[in-house]
Order: structure tokens, then C-alpha cells, then sequence
């Protein structure tokens, strides 16, 4: 999935802000740097939401420069949205899945590898599926 970014010249350097995100923020010398840094702020912001249980928006149209999200963090961002969308709690959706909550909260934890098994079956538990496309 792809945010679109905006990298504007701020005075010495380069500023980069998400329409999307607002809490995505960051700065660079150089455009290239900026690009760079990008992704750290968003996936940075996408841990405010998680941390306060918010969904997380999901991107607009992108017209111009974008940042790409890992498949790992974007499927852990769509099953957050789901179980907000849906109020299942950490606790409801491991006992569905036959988890420990402790185990969930790894699960829905950015900084966490989880396989991508897991979170098939926490979707499957909330009525979702994954797709995926090679194109």
C-alpha cells in the first residue's frame, strides 16, 4: 500500500509531511534523505494509532511521490481498522483464534514479526479475508 507524500525545500533542507497521516513528520538535508526518512515517520505515526486505538486512515490517491508500507505492517493496520470497525477486544479476538491475550498484543504489535498465517486466521475470525496480487 502507498501513502502519498509531500517533500517540500524548508530553508537548509527538506520537510516531509502525509495528508493522510498528520502525525507523520519528519525532516532531511537532502530530497533523497527526505524520501529515506519517509517511511520511518509514517510507520513511526501508524504506532500513535495502535497505541491509542484508533483507526488507522487509509491513504488517499496518490498524484505524486508516495511512500510504500511492508506487507507486514499494512495487514497488521487493516486488522486493527477491522477489529476497531467490528469492537472485538485484543482479548475477544485471541480467544477466537485460540491465543492468549498476550500473544494478541504481540500480534498487533508494529515492531513484532508475526506470520502472515496468524494474521490471516485473526481476519478470517473477524469475517475478513486477505487477497494478494502479483501484478
Amino acid at each position: 500500500m502507498k501513502y502519498p507524500v509531500i517533500i517540500e525545500k524548508d530553508g537548509n533542507g527538506y520537510s516531509v509531511s502525509f495528508p493522510d497521516i498528520p502525525e507523520a513528520l519528519t525532516c532531511a538535508d537532502t530530497y533523497e534523505e527526505a524520501l529515506a526518512e519517509a517511511a520511518d515517520a509514517l510507520i513511526t505515526a501508524f504506532e500513535f494509532y495502535f497505541e491509542d486505538e484508533r483507526s488507522v486512515p487509509l491513504p488517499s490517491k496518490v498524484k505524486g511521490e508516495s511512500v510504500s508500507v511492508p506487507l507486514s505492517i499494512w495487514s497488521k493496520v487493516l486488522l486493527l481498522n477491522t477489529m476497531l470497525e467490528e469492537h472485538v477486544s485484543q482479548a475477544e479476538l485471541a480467544k477466537r483464534i485460540g491465543k492468549k491475550k498476550q500473544e494478541m498484543q504481540r500480534i498487533i504489535n508494529l515492531g513484532h514479526n508475526t506470520k502472515i498465517d496468524t494474521l490471516v486466521a485473526a481476519l478470517e475470525a473477524l469475517g475478513k479475508r486477505i487477497s494478494f496480487s502479483v501484478v
